[in-house]
């Protein structure tokens, strides 16, 4: 289902009714990924083995020694460091695989792809790599076909979507493909850096393009100049699918019709429930993503291992939802609920790989651990839903939790009493955040406002949400008589 508006264009992936896939692209800053630009090297790093690349947005792209090109005498010989193949200045095309990210850039390759609806052109690369998701005699076919199509010193990658694909539907593929290529190249002879040479489609054709296919029961858009750009290109590609195209014209917003909009706000929640009352937490650091499986209100039928054997097999099917529909990338570590039979163990591995197959990022599994604990990887594009969707809370700063009243209380006591210790003046005017107060006032230091810092000093509080919490700014010092005219004024 692809839902369009003045804002998002958002695009939702459904199995059996349930969300699974959830993709959002903002009108102001659509995704960058799969662009490719004329961009020129600014800096070269010998000990990271990097580059930094200007492409002409904000932060420079990454770009890895791996991804360079160089003319090889053959498959085995070893890259040259960096600053043997690149130098500063020098024009390079590349195309962008990873979104910026936080303080990062773009990360950058020079192995330039073309994604076509059933092909893959590779300019620089000579073989042919099917897709994995494919049935192994039809991998041999459409195998045996490329290499009757594919261009000389050029290489192709089977996608999915080719499955049961004609000869001429993938010979043309080929040739729209070579096509763009051939424009690619002369705009590039045209082209001064720094500039972006070939745009990837907006999502709701990029999606349908990607992932819409015979599998697919239907295809339901909201938009109309959308769900005629959708037809027009799969009339041109994939004609039989045309016919699963629907434009949803009714005033229920598409999204809330089917409940989306309420799955996709439960998907940035920490605790997810089962549907046996255990549930799943999903907590992200820097360094990776945990998730727990705790057993809740399930307390089972028969034995506790029995009870902790259908919590985990519920869990890893859910976890693998999760995955997909927040699109979690990087190091995950899953923490399953220990189990003493080793088959239990297999099962519930089993179990999650199953699931998983269904997962269209690239991932890597080790088994369960003595220790319950399975670690794995999953390719990281770009941002997952709740990076989109939120930022850092400006409280805990991403900690996840926030000082108590009495903690902040006792804080700003002691900055002011610091200051009233380092000023000879005998009374203050402070602003500071209300959170605290009635802590003060509770244990008796802080009376209608007027705080008592010893020494014969006091505090005249004026209160203001936007000052920060534990950080009260000192605004006037001076005299009992100086300060208490002084008061008034900010009442």
């Amino acid at each position: 289902m692809i839902s369009v508006d003045g804002f998002e264009t958002r695009a939702a992936v459904l199995e059996d009714r349930e969300l699974v896939e959830i993709y959002l692209e903002r009108r102001e800053a659509p995704s960058i990924v799969g662009n490719i630009y004329l961009g020129r090297v600014k800096d070269i790093l010998p000990g990271m083995q990097a580059a930094f690349v200007d492409i002409g947005i904000e932060r420079n792209a990454f770009l890895y020694v791996e991804e360079v090109i160089f003319p090889r005498t053959s498959e085995s010989e070893a890259i040259p460091p960096i600053q043997y193949l690149l130098k500063p200045g020098q024009d390079i095309l590349i195309q962008v695989v990873k979104e910026p990210m936080d303080l990062k850039g773009a990360r950058v390759t020079m192995q330039v792809t073309l994604p076509g609806r059933y092909l893959v052109l590779l300019p620089y690369s000579d073989f042919i790599g099917t897709s994995r998701r494919l049935p192994e005699e039809e991998r041999q076919r459409l195998k045996e076909i490329c290499e009757k199509i594919k261009p000389r010193g050029k290489g192709l990658i089977v996608r999915t979507a080719a499955e049961g694909t004609s000869f001429d539907d993938l010979r043309a593929d080929v040739k729209r493909l070579l096509l763009y290529w051939r424009k690619i190249n002369r705009e590039v002879r045209q082209s001064n850096p720094v500039k972006l040479i070939y745009q990837e489609p907006q999502l709701a054709l990029r999606i349908v393009r990607d992932l819409f296919s015979s599998d697919f029961r239907r295809l339901v858009v909201d938009s109309e100049p959308d769900y005629h750009t959708i037809v027009e290109f799969l009339e041109s590609t994939d004609p039989e699918l045309v016919k699963k195209v629907e434009l949803y014209s009714e005033r229920l917003p598409l999204f809330d019709k089917y409940n989306i909009n309420q799955d996709i706000e439960n998907a940035t929640k920490r605790k997810v429930w089962l549907r046996s009352g255990g549930y799943i937490s999903i907590d992200h650091t820097e360094a990776l993503t945990a998730i727990d499986v705790n057993t809740g209100k399930y307390v089972g039928k028969t034995t506790l291992e029995q009870t902790i054997f259908k919590t985990n097999l519920e869990a890893a099917v859910e976890i693998v939802r999760q995955l997909r529909l927040r699109d979690i990338g990087g190091i995950i570590v899953i923490d399953f609920i220990d189990m003493q039979e080793p088959a239990n163990r297999e099962e519930v591995s089993r179990v999650l790989l199953e699931s998983l197959a269904s997962d269209r990022t690239k991932n890597r599994v080790i088994e369960i651990s003595k220790l319950g604990l399975v670690e794995m990887t999953r390719k990281n594009v770009s941002q997952g839903l709740l990076e989109f969707q939120a930022e850092t809370c400006p409280c805990c700063h991403g900690l996840g939790v926030v000082l108590s009243d009495a903690t902040v209380g006792i804080q700003n006591y002691r900055q002011m009493k610091k200051v009233a210790a380092t000023h000879i003046s005998e009374s203050f005017i402070f602003r500071i955040n209300p959170r605290g107060k009635a802590f003060l006032e509770q244990k008796g230091k802080l009376m209608n406002n007027v705080l008592d810092l010893g020494w014969g000093k006091r505090a005249y509080l004026v209160y203001d949400d936007a000052v920060p919490v534990s950080k009260p700014e000192m605004v006037e010092e001076g005299t009992e008589a100086q300060i208490e005219q002084s008061i008034s004024n900010f009442y």
